[in-house]
């Protein structure tokens, strides 16, 4: 048996030599010189830091213009400190008016697949960023990019013919005389409302939840999630039912009833097709379109800050 004293006296003994291998092994990186130094601790972020905002790489722009005189006015503006060219040469289209005019050139340059910026030059700017001639490329290459897809309309008609559409705000079906549609739902092939007695019914997105689907008290849908918004305008049977949340992977179809005595028109932004029989419409996540905001009001604010107005 070894006393307690002499284990004592014996690691007292050892030299800082003969101790080394006893430590932890401690991670080395490798010089150019072949030699191996410790590798500095990499430092840990605060909880609480932003993340640093991505700077991409804007050469050219293309300005469009709605023809209501304060967008015309700024189109000169920007034309005279910066060189505008075609939407295909573009790295982003910077759009001057409202959000109509904004949909209007989304949906005229949706397969160009490239970015869109709009600042506002016409009334309610939802989807706009503010007008300011200064720092343009700045902002743009600073923007909080928000991605949108599109819902596919299929719409067959009295006349036989099949119309396919996109809408990026909703797709709506409105009575087209004095009395009220009756429109059947079904979603991925299953009735979930026989009869729907109503002035009309859509199905909107969460881009859209804000506009007429919000006018018809429906709700607003956060950007981010995966969720369609399918909202009756002026339901009279059922008296009850006020709309339903969906999955944004689900086909929905809806039928209209007595079409022959109470004709349905639908609408896909500004695709109209009159008379229809029945109409499917799904969302189509191949048409991402990249929608550009400042980073101080993105548009998850934008819409956050919509639930909590008056």
């Amino acid at each position: 048996m070894v006393a307690l004293g002499g284990v004592r006296d014996s690691i007292a003994a050892m030299s800082a030599q003969d101790r080394e291998p006893l430590a932890r092994p401690t991670a080395r990186a490798h010089t150019d010189a072949g030699q191996s130094t410790p590798r500095a601790p990499e430092p840990t972020p605060a909880a609480d830091t932003p993340p640093t905002p991505v700077r991409r790489r804007v050469d050219d722009i293309c300005f469009v213009a709605s023809a209501a005189p304060l967008a015309q006015q700024a189109l000169v503006e920007l034309c005279q400190l910066h060189r505008s060219v075609g939407p295909e040469e573009a790295d982003v289209i910077v759009a001057l008016g409202g959000d109509g005019f904004m949909l209007e050139t989304m949906h005229r340059y949706l397969r160009t697949g490239k970015p869109f910026f709009g600042m506002n030059r016409g009334n309610v700017g939802f989807l706009m960023n503010e007008f300011r001639t200064e720092g343009l490329f700045d902002r743009v290459m600073r923007a909080e990019r928000a991605t949108l897809y599109p819902l596919a309309m299929t719409a067959r008609s009295e006349n036989g013919t099949t119309v396919e559409a996109l809408a990026i705000n909703e797709v709506s079906l409105l009575r087209q005389s004095r009395q009220a549609a009756t429109i059947r739902i079904s979603v991925n092939n299953v009735v979930r409302l026989p009869e729907l007695v109503c002035d009309g019914l859509m199905l909107a997105t969460p881009a859209g939840s804000t506009a007429y689907n919000l006018s018809a008290n429906g709700p607003i849908v956060p950007l981010r999630a995966p969720l369609l918004a399918l909202t009756p305008v002026s339901p009279f049977r059922p008296r009850g039912w006020r709309g339903a949340l969906l999955p944004s992977n689900v086909e929905v179809r809806l039928e209209v009833l007595e079409r022959w005595k109470r004709p349905v028109s639908a609408v896909a932004d500004q695709v109209e097709v009159r008379n229809v029989v029945d109409v499917d419409i799904r969302e189509d996540p191949s048409m991402g379109i990249e929608l550009l905001s400042d980073p101080h009001r993105d548009f998850h604010e934008r819409i956050l800050v919509e639930q909590f107005s008056s």
